[in-house]
């Protein structure tokens, strides 16, 4: 008896890592198959054949497709580009900016990325004209509700985007991969420790302001002399950044590469903008400083669940294939079953 198909897509390299812990829940049960982020119509010429739609995971040239294409290449996941080869039961995706068209009228589950970026004025110009969501980046993930179930980081996160818009029957607390066991972290080689470690962001590549040099100066304040070292983000003008920094501090430390987790795990302090690694910094008991509010963050932080919010979601996929209700709290953890309650535990109570 042939076997349902699944389509994982993928996008920025966090996001095709996500898809890909799930299905390794599903593997045995399902046809997996995976494909980079596509579009449709004129969105897909312009990804084609023109670098407009690079900055983000549209793109077909820019650096999200290539990390991508190099990971399914060195896992040696089967690809279905664009899932034009087979008939698909369901969809999983972690991005609901554009939904093409060969999905909308399929059921697909939606995986939360991350955080998501701040609700400006181009937030709500989307929500109430219904302007296309990529307009205003991230802060319209999810409100698309073409998907039969969100599965969002936390009882906190669920609560949030719920008041965005999302219709209360589809999100569930399944924690999310790559944000659920900060605790391993602490097992690393990463040479340095009791730094203050500064997390960039890519909001100029992605066309926000960011006055790098006003950041940089308060990472300098908070230091007071301690050791500075900063991770650029992967889609960040390295050039540009490396001379922005080094001017104004001399001594620090940059760091282009290298697992940014382990670097939190060793630091005494992270500094971060728009980042969803303060969350890594906040589960790690970390002080920390973000663009956002901290005391929202807590109120939100991933579900510290020891490395189960894939296998959570992979059953999220079940339920919908089997046409199964989902209890929207199913996968609240116990108090007891978390690292940190008095930190973990606290978007579950929220």
């Amino acid at each position: 008896m042939a076997k349902d198909k699944i389509l994982f897509i993928g996008g920025s390299l966090n996001m095709t890592r996500m898809v890909h812990e799930v299905s390794k829940h599903l593997a045995g049960e399902y046809d997996c198959y995976f494909t980079p982020f596509y579009t449709d119509g004129l969105y897909d010429i312009l990804a084609r054949h023109t670098d407009l739609m690079d900055f983000n995971v549209l793109g077909t040239n820019g650096p999200f497709r290539k990390a991508t294409d190099a990971y399914l290449q060195e896992h040696n996941l089967p690809v279905d580009w664009r899932g034009d080869g087979h008939d698909y039961a369901l969809y999983v995706t972690t991005s609901d900016l554009y939904v093409p068209k060969n999905i909308r009228k399929k059921p697909f589950i939606l995986i939360q990325e991350g955080m998501t970026d701040p609700e400006g004025l181009m937030f709500y110009l989307v929500k109430y004209l219904k302007l296309p969501r990529y307009f205003a980046s991230t802060s319209t993930n999810g409100l698309s509700n073409q998907f039969v179930h969100f599965c969002v980081a936390s009882q906190g996160y669920r609560d949030f985007f719920i008041r965005k818009g999302v219709r209360p029957e589809k999100p569930i607390a399944t924690g999310i991969p790559n944000f659920d066991n900060c605790a391993s972290y602490g097992d690393n080689d990463f040479p340095y420790k009791n730094f203050v470690l500064v997390a960039t962001s890519d909001a100029r590549e992605t066309y926000k302001f960011d006055n790098r040099k006003k950041f940089i100066r308060n990472a300098l304040d908070i230091a007071d002399g301690r050791q500075l070292i900063f991770k650029l983000h992967p889609n960040e003008k390295v050039d540009r950044a490396t001379r922005e920094i080094l001017d104004l501090v001399p001594n620090a430390l940059i760091y282009t590469s290298g697992k940014v987790e382990h670097m939190i795990a060793n630091c005494d302090v992270l500094i971060c903008q728009y980042s969803t690694l303060v969350y890594v910094g906040l589960a790690l008991g970390k002080e920390c400083h973000s663009y956002f509010n901290l005391d929202e963050l807590r109120r939100m932080i991933p579900y510290q669940n020891g490395g189960t919010s894939a296998r959570n979601i992979a059953q999220v996929c079940r339920h919908v294939l089997r046409g199964e209700t989902v209890d929207p709290l199913e996968f609240v953890p116990e108090p007891e079953a978390l690292l940190d309650e008095s930190i973990a535990y606290v978007g579950a109570r929220a």
